[in-house]
């Protein structure tokens, strides 16, 4: 079976390089236009995520049956869709509909796309490239605030253009994957959610929350305090993840994902510290880069421990709902961190962050422990 895997790749890095780029512009973008504060603007970041959550499942679902191409189309169109919305978007209401449009197509463009790769993958390997085909949702959510931090005021125009050459790219796919197992129907939630995900999943989502509230309120946070970085202190962020997204990788291999889940999520507690406590300039940025550290070897941690649970089947659905716990942690972080943010304070959002972190590390030691795989079913 032939598979575009450098197509989908890009597609998928475009439509999420749209999606970050959004990321750097709303907090400073929806009280200009809008009104509001922190609140709005969590909001406004956050909601994107709710869609994707809700939709990585049943596109993992379906990849799995057989239609990834259909379900990867449809996500380019939503996405270029958002993207318009967004740019055009009369009002708050609007620009939060737009926001869910986009993030149903982020659902689709990647939850599809990874098992259609998967599937012309050897099982022996889908581990590993489950972790660097996921570069491209990483790398397009770390990306994307460079470049709208380089693009300036044209930045809504950049969003759609990305959003548009990633709907390019995928209608430009032909090879159609093979079906690999039946569509299994979905009776009860069992069947959606295949064992061994929910553990996984949940550290995924707690540390979720520390990305959401940096993604929702950093920005705010530094601009808030005067402390003169906030325009390029996202781009940091994403220069540290990346890099050590690179070249950590192969420690999940070497050292098993829940030691490296546990160890750098450790770090992103100590940074999320650091930012709530902070008052210059040069500390927030040595801040914000461990931030990027502590958060760039996640994702492959949790593929590596949800794929070793649920013995490598049905892995459309189970890193769809395993990712889908990332989007819930970033969803709730944007709305509750902006709430918190305006009754206690940004110091106080942090260390909430601090504190989700924390428990993020506890699931990994105390309920995590090494054991044998178990059935999807």
């Amino acid at each position: 079976m032939t598979v575009p895997v450098r197509r989908l790749w890009a597609a998928v890095l475009c439509g999420y390089l749209a999606f970050g780029a959004a990321l750097q512009a709303l907090p400073a973008d929806v009280p200009q236009r809008y009104g509001g504060g922190a609140l709005a603007s969590g909001t406004a970041v956050g909601i994107a995520f709710l869609a994707t959550a809700l939709g990585r499942p049943f596109a993992g679902w379906l990849a799995d049956g057989g239609w990834s191409r259909p379900v990867v189309l449809l996500g380019g169109a939503l996405t270029a869709a958002g993207g318009v919305g967004q740019l055009v978007a009369p009002n708050l209401g609007v620009l939060l509909v737009a926001r869910l449009v986009m993030g149903a197509g982020e659902a689709a463009l990647f939850s599809a796309a990874l098992p259609w790769v998967l599937a012309g993958t050897r099982v022996a390997q889908r581990g590993r490239v489950a972790g660097w085909f996921g570069l491209s949702m990483w790398g397009g959510l770390a990306g994307g605030p460079v470049i709208a931090s380089v693009v300036g005021d044209w930045v809504w125009w950049t969003i759609v253009g990305l959003a548009g050459l990633s709907m390019v790219l995928v209608l430009s796919t032909r090879a159609d994957p093979e079906r690999v197992e039946p569509l299994v129907r979905i009776r009860r939630i069992r069947d959606l959610v295949p064992a061994g995900v929910p553990l996984p999943g949940a550290t995924i989502g707690l540390a979720a929350y520390c990305y959401g509230t940096i993604a929702a309120l950093l920005v705010l946070r530094l601009r808030d305090d005067g402390i003169g970085v906030d325009g390029y202190a996202l781009a940091v962020f994403a220069a540290s993840f990346l890099v050590v997204r690179f070249t950590g990788s192969p420690l999940v291999d070497r050292y098993g994902g829940r030691t490296v889940a546990a160890s750098t999520v450790a770090i992103e507690v100590v940074a999320l510290i650091g930012l709530a406590l902070t008052e210059g300039a040069w500390s927030a940025l040595v801040f914000t880069g461990l931030a990027g550290l502590g958060l760039a070897l996640i994702y492959p941690a949790c593929v590596s421990m949800t794929l070793d649970r649920v013995c490598g089947l049905r892995p459309g659905v189970s890193m769809g709902v395993m990712t889908s716990f990332w989007d819930l942690g970033v969803m709730a972080a944007g709305p509750l961190g902006g709430l918190v943010a305006e009754q206690l304070g940004f110091p106080a959002a942090f260390f909430v962050a601090a504190g989700t972190g924390a428990a993020c590390v506890l699931v990994c030691l105390v309920f995590l422990r090494p054991r044998p795989a178990l059935s999807p079913r």
